[in-house]
């Protein structure tokens, strides 16, 4: 069964950084599209970043340029590198898995149970 946990979440000034780490276990680490999802309170949840088995990535258009997706494949885990973090980006981030093709909110094979991040003003 594929498991997926996420970590590395906390509190930060605006400006600031944080990496979020994804760990895929449970089957073949790169068979699987990858993506970092992220929701506040009363909103639909936001797709940030994904990157699919063979690499291609995509971004949200309110974090381009700032989050970065990195793929380590010996270490069976995807980052989120966040920097110049605005207090918009106040939310929990969760991170999900399907096999060769970013995961979507109703199309997917593992789901972690997400980790805060704040970003204060």
């Amino acid at each position: 069964q594929l498991r997926v946990v996420e970590s590395g979440g906390g509190l930060v000034q605006a400006g600031g950084s944080l990496r979020l780490s994804c760990l895929v276990s449970g089957s073949i680490f790169e068979y699987y599209g990858v993506g970092w999802w992220r929701q506040v309170p009363g909103k639909v949840r936001e797709e940030v970043a994904c990157i699919t088995w063979d690499g291609d990535l995509r971004y949200a258009d309110s974090v381009k340029g700032r989050f970065t997706l990195i793929r380590d494949k010996t270490e069976d885990t995807v980052y989120l590198q966040m920097d110049n973090l605005e207090p918009g980006d106040t939310a929990v981030y969760s991170c999900a898995a399907r096999s060769g093709y970013c995961p979507t909110s109703t199309l997917y094979d593992g789901w972690g149970q997400g980790t805060q991040v704040t970003v204060a003003s």
